[in-house]
């Protein structure tokens, strides 16, 4: 007897194949059959007239590292329909390290408290090595499934100590035992190897401020780590620095496939961005480049909606980038930034890092930048321009007078990429860019981009720019194929992943992002989506319905029903 029999449902198996109307016998976790008509007894039936039945979405760049030690069902992502989720990205992971030095690598990029830092601390288990890592993966109740790269940071300050990986080169004997490190997680079953040359990613604790480990390498430490995963076709996932261009020939240097097996690379990210309106136009050609003429295998990664990014006064990712802003937010209280603006040196400093334009990657246009929040409820909704020019005041020094005055009680948002339709639409149909970067459990204060499957999916039916079942195939079966994942198909044999959607709801606007006090994170701010309960009827995992109609299952999180996802035997492309 079957344990669920889901009847009359489009199914679109994940692969991009026309979808058809029929039936799926689920037993034991397994789908079991899937027939346009299935007599069968079953201890449940499910009618999923006008519902599409598709496999569970996979998000490709994740950073539930720590919040899978945390509250493992990873619930804000499966409530959107997601059954599969990629970790490790961007250099970071828990796989090797003691444990404080790791929290201090991860908390200023996950924005998680220090209380709920402690929490981790606590409670960790240790492990000595990434594969005693992934068994220890393999004990957590999972919500999702979860596929881990290593990350390169956590390597490199594990093998070299966190000062030395911070300051200096790596010994030829260190950098033997970072790559011996590495070769053993790709032999236990990790996926790929993460580096990161983002000057965003910093550290907190002893050496706050500091980019993280990472960022400290040279071309011969990340070729090392590449040329394991190019020998054992896994991904190699990077980060360039938008502030040293020639990041980009190292990179495009290591993605050459001329001589040599293709790596598979996945690269951080391709966007539309307000600050250059050209810029987006620039990936089609370079990839055209990168994977017909160096013969490389080069996946970008694109947000499907705006990246609006939500900030407190004086403490958001988007400062950064530039010197004065990594200060503020490196301060641990409301006095110690005081104390910066209290120095005429320091606001003037503030106030040329702002101007500079110098690769910047997020605009700085005070007119693109509005409170939501602060003491004075007549501005909120304005920018800070507008407020500047009714205060008849310089823009740059009202916005310095009110990050001092309010601090964190000043609540402000700004968009900094893909914020334009037609643009948005041409990435996320490019064949060698993947809809991903979501950010998922990373700057949690900050952005909440959960349901980026359901916004493609939106645009997808609403625009009609691709078919809904190409729009599937993106977020299911053709992510999995590339990072090797036994996952995003609805076949016989295969765990039964999948979600249960009422196509109506995909008629609406993509989802504003909301603040909650989440019980997962011991009730403390969190941006989040929501309104996908009138999209996703149902989502299970390994069989088990774990969101119906909004309510998340109580089963979620406290039983085993994910599984760490090792690289398949599929071969090269």
């Amino acid at each position: 007897m079957l344990n669920f029999l889901i009847k009359n449902g489009l199914i679109f198996d994940g692969l991009g194949s026309p979808a058809f109307t029929g039936d799926i016998g689920i037993k034991q976790g397994q789908i079991v059959a899937i027939s346009p008509h299935l007599s069968l007894e079953a201890a449940q039936v499910v009618d999923a007239s006008g519902f599409w039945v598709t496999p569970g979405f996979i998000d490709i760049h994740t950073h539930y590292d720590l919040e899978l030690e945390i509250a493992p069902g990873l619930s804000e992502s499966v409530r959107h329909g997601v059954t599969s989720v990629v970790i490790g990205n961007c250099s970071l992971s828990v796989a090797v390290g003691e444990a404080q030095m790791l929290a201090d690598i991860f908390q200023r990029v996950e924005t998680l408290s220090h209380r709920l830092i402690a929490k981790w601390l606590n409670q960790s288990v240790s492990w000595q090595t990434p594969g005693e890592y992934l068994h220890h993966l393999q004990q957590l109740p999972l919500g999702p499934n979860v596929a881990p790269m290593l990350g390169h940071s956590a390597v490199r300050a594990h093998v070299m100590g966190l000062e030395r990986s911070l300051t200096v080169d790596p010994t030829p004997g260190e950098l033997n035992q970072m790559e011996l490190i590495a070769e053993s997680a790709l032999e236990a079953g990790f996926i790929g190897i993460s580096i990161d040359m983002f000057p965003w990613h910093r550290m907190s604790g002893e050496w706050r401020g500091c980019t993280i480990p990472s960022q400290h390498a040279k071309l011969p430490e990340y070729a090392c780590l590449a040329n394991l995963c190019r020998q054992r076709d896994r991904v190699f996932q990077v980060t360039p620095n938008l502030q040293r261009l020639a990041s980009f020939l190292d990179i495009i240097a290591l993605g050459s496939g001329i001589g040599q097996p293709p790596l598979r690379l996945t690269v951080l990210s391709a966007l539309d961005a307000v600050h250059n309106r050209n810029l987006w136009r620039v990936f089609s050609p370079l990839l055209w480049i990168w994977n017909r003429l160096l013969r490389g295998n080069v996946r970008f990664q694109t947000l499907t909606e705006p990246f609006t990014i939500y900030s407190d006064g004086p403490v958001t990712p988007l400062f950064e980038e530039f010197s004065t802003g990594a200060q503020l937010n490196s301060c641990d209280s409301r006095e110690e930034r005081q104390e910066l603006w209290a120095s005429e040196t320091f606001r003037n400093q503030f106030r040329k890092d702002w101007l500079n334009g110098w690769r910047k990657s997020f605009h700085r246009d005070l007119k693109l930048m509005e409170i939501l929040s602060c003491p004075e409820p007549s501005w909120q909704g304005l920018s800070f321009a507008a407020i500047a020019e009714k205060m008849q005041q310089d823009p740059v020094d009202l916005f310095m007078d009110l990050l001092q005055r309010y601090d964190t009680d000043l609540r402000w948002v700004a968009t900094g990429a893909n914020d334009r339709l037609e643009p948005r639409l041409a990435m996320m149909k490019h064949p060698d860019i993947l809809p991903g970067f979501t950010d998922a459990g990373a700057h949690v204060r900050n952005l909440g981009y959960y349901d980026g499957a359901l916004s493609l999916l939106k645009q997808a039916v609403t625009t009609n720019f691709m078919t809904p079942e190409a729009a599937i195939h993106r977020v299911t079966g053709e992510p999995a194929q590339w990072f090797r994942l036994d996952a995003g198909v609805l076949k016989v044999g295969a765990k039964a992943d999948l979600v249960l959607l009422n196509p109506l709801g995909l008629q609406e606007a993509i989802a504003p992002q909301v603040e909650i006090l989440d019980p997962i994170l011991d009730g403390e701010p969190r941006m989040v989506k929501r309104g996908s309960d009138q999209i996703i009827h149902s989502v299970y995992i390994k069989g088990v319905p774990v969101v119906s109609q909004g309510q998340v299952s109580s089963r979620l999180g406290s039983e085993p029903l994910g599984t760490v996802l090792f690289p398949s035997v599929a071969g090269r492309e």
